[in-house]
């Protein structure tokens, strides 16, 4: 089991979306059976290599471990960074108002059917960190 970590950000997110998570993609970038996920993510401070927001610091580790315990599944994970404080806080946001994601809190872990061009699973910002919640998630 392979998990392949992929960062974009606001101005890289849609061709790297594109070329790992479209239905086009299904046959590359870690085959069709690959679970796809997407986190979004706050930005990392660079003095702390922390992202600015504490509940993506708690998730992130925990949905780490889950993703190298998941048995005999490839992962493509597109890690998405939202961008710092203001800009993530602006009701404009891109993720916010993209019909895909809908976003309202960070962090957020999606599981993307890239069949059907959507989300079929979604833990928001209150249980991005519950390993339980993952596991449940990542069995789907």
């Amino acid at each position: 089991m392979t998990v392949t970590k992929v960062d974009a950000a606001l101005d890289n997110f849609d061709d790297l979306f594109a070329s790992h998570f479209a239905a086009a993609a299904d046959g590359a970038g870690g085959g069709s059976k690959a679970v796809k996920l997407l986190l979004f993510l706050a930005d990392r401070e660079p003095s702390s290599n922390l992202t600015w927001c504490p509940d993506c610091n708690v998730a992130e580790p925990v949905i780490y471990s889950k993703l190298d315990a998941l048995p005999g599944r490839d992962v493509v994970l597109l890690r998405a960074f939202v961008g710092d404080k203001p800009t993530w806080r602006d009701p404009a946001h891109p993720w916010r108002v993209d019909p895909r994601f809908r976003l309202t809190g960070v962090p957020t872990l999606l599981r993307w059917d890239a069949s059907k061009g959507e989300a079929t699973a979604r833990l928001g910002d209150d249980e991005a960190g519950v390993a339980d919640k993952i596991d449940a998630l990542l069995l789907d």
